[in-house]
């Protein structure tokens, strides 16, 4: 049997900033010393329900101490009473509030943090090693402390299963046109790694602001057989490239041979003036002039 299971409603961030603090501190310094000086003349005139009520008036002035809390520059701090979310302080400065709430500092700064660099499979198969910089800040404190047991370990784990499944999902090198890879496309890589980040942040309350591969290598046991290949493919488009302005340079030389009839040539010698000059534009080394002291029968 097959048991649905509904998720818990998703708790938002709402403003409860409290009131200045100020007042309240101006109340509390001139009034302690007021209140125990009162309560020291009850007890030497002996009236002991006044000096009772002083002593409740100093405890209320003691307790209100704990309703005082700061708030800096980009930090929220989460009020709770007996468990229950009230709200989230942000303006910044000395607040006052009740002193049953609990107060949990979050801070809303910029953060990064760099994964530890992962070995992974790319989308042929071959192990590489890739590790990316992470650029995030929280901006729903509710969010990120209710939604998740940790947000800051939530943020470094997420993030480096988001660069996992970005990793096998796309090639290390492209050798077609038009083929997206891990180290030609790094535009692309990003934005879609940022993307796929912020996915599984949003719950969390958490916005990611920028993401950037910072390593990305083949895996050391294939490093040097990947680099051979890349040496040939290199080659192998360098000569294409060569045999492609060769065979233009051999069809522009024949065309103004024939244009200005400096020589009428047969097939037999238009193909063996093609094979000589294609020997010389495309070998890998100079060649050795050859000088034919007979006719071009012989």
């Amino acid at each position: 049997m097959t048991v649905k299971r509904e998720g818990a409603p998703a708790i938002r961030e709402r403003r409860v900033d409290g009131v200045s603090g100020y007042l309240p501190l101006v109340v509390e310094v001139l009034g302690i010393p007021a209140v125990i000086w009162g309560m020291i003349r009850l007890l030497v005139s002996e009236v002991w329900l006044g000096g009772l009520l002083a002593g409740i008036v100093l405890l209320v002035l003691f307790v209100c101490i704990l309703g005082f809390f700061m708030v800096n520059p980009n930090e929220g701090r989460v009020l709770q009473l007996f468990g229950a979310y009230v709200g989230t302080a942000r303006t910044p400065g000395l607040r006052f509030t009740s002193p049953f709430y609990s107060k949990r500092k979050v801070s809303q700064r910029v953060r990064n943090f760099e994964t530890a660099k992962l070995k992974v499979n790319d989308q042929r198969g071959n192990p590489v090693e890739i590790a990316a910089i992470i650029v995030w800040k929280v901006v729903d404190t509710a969010e990120a402390v209710f939604q998740v047991d940790d947000y800051v370990n939530y943020v470094k784990v997420q993030s480096e299963a988001a660069v996992r499944n970005l990793a096998t999902g796309y090639v290390y090198d492209a050798h077609t046109d038009g083929e997206i890879s891990l180290s030609s496309h790094t535009a692309v890589i990003s934005q879609q790694l940022q993307t796929e980040v912020q996915d599984r942040l949003a719950q969390a309350g958490i916005e990611v602001q920028e993401t950037r591969i910072s390593h990305l290598a083949y895996s050391p046991e294939i490093a040097s057989a990947m680099l051979r290949r890349q040496q040939a493919s290199a080659v192998v488009a360098a000569r294409a490239r060569i045999v492609e302005g060769a065979v233009g340079m051999v069809e522009m030389a024949l065309q103004e041979l024939s244009k200005r009839a400096v020589i009428e040539l047969d097939e037999e010698r238009k193909a063996a003036m093609v094979s000589n000059l294609l020997v010389v534009l495309c070998a890998d080394r100079d060649t050795q002039p050859v000088v034919n002291a007979g006719t071009l029968h012989h």
